[in-house]
């Protein structure tokens, strides 16, 4: 652009000195001469227009060899080049603040396809897929052939980069790789599954390690049939053991309400109510701000804890919902996480009686919520009794993260199971993913046919909100509703969702 605009203001000059407007300078010409000399005059003006004309030409030429130019092509590395590579994004990311992710793409079925096509054509086959997978990225982004069938792509460090993102990146990869290809006069079809795994400036790996987690990746998106997409995380570092004073302070923290619940809305797709909210930890910390649960449960963990946290968090949750009573607030149930410590212990279903009683709160308004890794891994004689015995008190059960542990449809029914909580890899992309939609389908279709509900987590998006609803799910949780907030925020965002579900426009016996 600013070669451009030199050329033309080069072109008016040159134009300006050979037009008769130059005519209207012919007296300062005269006085010039005057002054000068007429050779003094005459030399400088026979210098500058054939320079003028000249640098015109050259300047032409210049942003001809610009515009022309072809633009700089992304490379296919060879694999010690691309580890190093890998390396030097590893630093960046570290010492920027930066992130960047880690894709390994592989071709489906890649034997029975030489089988069918022969080792020649698969041969080509593959070189158009690399050319296909370098066109798909920045010329910044290292890309690499790891063998016949598989690619790895590293993707430079930017700013801003999430888990949606990358699967939106993985997606577009699908898709162009996935479109026909011909050789040879004939056409070969082709799928590919891709596995990635994102870092941050928070982890600390080595290449080897992070190739390794998205070639693991890779390996569980080929269990899930051709065309899968999977992502792992980077295993966090081992957490060394907390000092004494560490395991103190977070006694302490418990002691003194530092550590106490918020509180996220659970809101039904049919009527825009509030159908609970879930109570989550956080650390209030006095001098380190809002510490998540992340960060410090694992120190809860290692201080034999848990229990006492579960107890913190009920009897706030029981609390906030007097509160809500005594508001004139419709929340119908409090959700309170329960892990396997938690639900071994013998006395828990006095404690619960106890709290209950205390507060004078139904049993239904207690929703107990287990992950579906603690239901499909129980051999504990005490947590099956115990969650069986919280179901005959008559509290809820919501099986958490739906679809990511290895939970069998029984258990469903052998625990008494109310509610089912699709995991938010599930819902992510739901309104433009078809993939995800069938996912869901699934997950409703199985929930309806066994009698129980499903609340969708992870909710982030108006069209992931809008797709739920339309698909027959019926509550939804997440950013995109509203974010966990202290239990004062929630005495301004009760009045203010009522408020605004009041003006839509209502269907046919009074459904919204």
């Amino acid at each position: 652009m600013i070669e451009t605009k030199l050329l033309q203001g080069c072109r008016q000059v040159v134009h300006w000195v050979t037009s008769p407007p130059a005519l209207a300078f012919i007296p300062a010409l005269g006085l010039a001469m005057i002054w000068f000399g007429l050779k003094g005059v005459t030399l400088v003006l026979f210098s500058i227009i054939p320079a003028l004309y000249l640098y015109q030409s050259h300047l032409r030429r210049s942003v001809h060899r610009l515009l022309t130019a072809p633009d700089p092509e992304p490379v296919m590395r060879g694999y010690d080049i691309f580890e190093e590579g890998i390396e030097q994004v590893i630093s960046h990311v570290a010492s920027k603040d930066l992130k960047s992710s880690l894709f390994c793409v592989e071709i489906d079925n890649f034997q029975d396809l030489c089988d069918q096509y022969g080792r020649s054509t698969m041969q080509k086959t593959v070189k158009s897929i690399g050319k296909r997978l370098l066109a798909s990225v920045r010329d910044i982004d290292l890309v690499c052939q790891r063998n016949d069938a598989q690619f790895a792509v590293c993707i430079a460090p930017v700013r801003y980069l999430n888990p949606v993102l990358c699967r939106d990146m993985a997606d577009r990869f699908q898709q162009t790789l996935q479109e026909t290809i011909h050789i040879d006069g004939g056409r070969v079809p082709i799928s590919v599954s891709i596995g990635f795994c994102l870092i941050s400036s928070a982890a600390e790996v080595t290449a080897a390690a992070w190739l390794e987690r998205s070639v693991s990746a890779l390996a569980k998106a080929r269990e899930q049939g051709p065309s899968a997409i999977e992502r792992l995380s980077v295993k966090p570092p081992a957490v060394p053991p907390s000092s004494p004073d560490r395991r103190e302070e977070i006694r302490q923290a418990l002691r003194s309400g530092q550590i106490q619940p918020w509180f996220q809305p659970q809101i039904s797709t049919h009527t825009g109510e509030i159908s609970g909210f879930e109570a989550l930890a956080r650390w209030v910390h006095p001098t380190k701000g809002i510490i998540l649960p992340s960060d410090f449960l694992p120190l809860v963990d290692q201080a034999d804890l848990f229990e006492q946290l579960a107890e913190t968090m009920v009897r706030s949750g029981f609390a906030a919902l007097k509160a809500w009573d005594n508001a004139g607030f419709d929340v119908p149930a409090i959700a309170v996480n329960f892990s396997g410590p938690e639900l071994s212990n013998p006395a828990l279903i006095e404690k619960i009686k106890w709290e209950l009683d205390h507060f004078d709160l139904n049993p239904d308004r207690l929703v107990i919520e287990i992950l579906e890794t603690v239901v499909s891994n129980v051999d504990d004689d005490i947590i099956t009794k115990n969650i069986h015995q919280l179901e005959q008190l008559g509290c809820r059960i919501d099986l958490d993260d739906f679809g990511t542990g290895q939970a069998s449809i029984g258990a469903i029914h052998q625990f008494g199971v109310t509610r089912i909580k699709i995991d938010r890899s599930f819902v992510a992309r739901a309104d433009r993913c078809s993939k995800q939609k069938q996912v869901i389908n699934a997950i409703l279709a199985m929930a309806e046919h066994f009698g129980v509900e499903t609340l969708a987590e992870g909710v982030e998006t108006v069209g992931e909100h809008t797709t739920l609803a339309q698909l027959g799910c019926d509550h939804v949780q997440g950013f995109g509703i509203a974010s966990a907030m202290p239990f004062e925020q929630t005495l301004q965002w009760i009045p203010q969702n009522t408020a605004k579900i009041q003006h839509l426009p209502k269907l046919v016996g009074g459904i919204r």
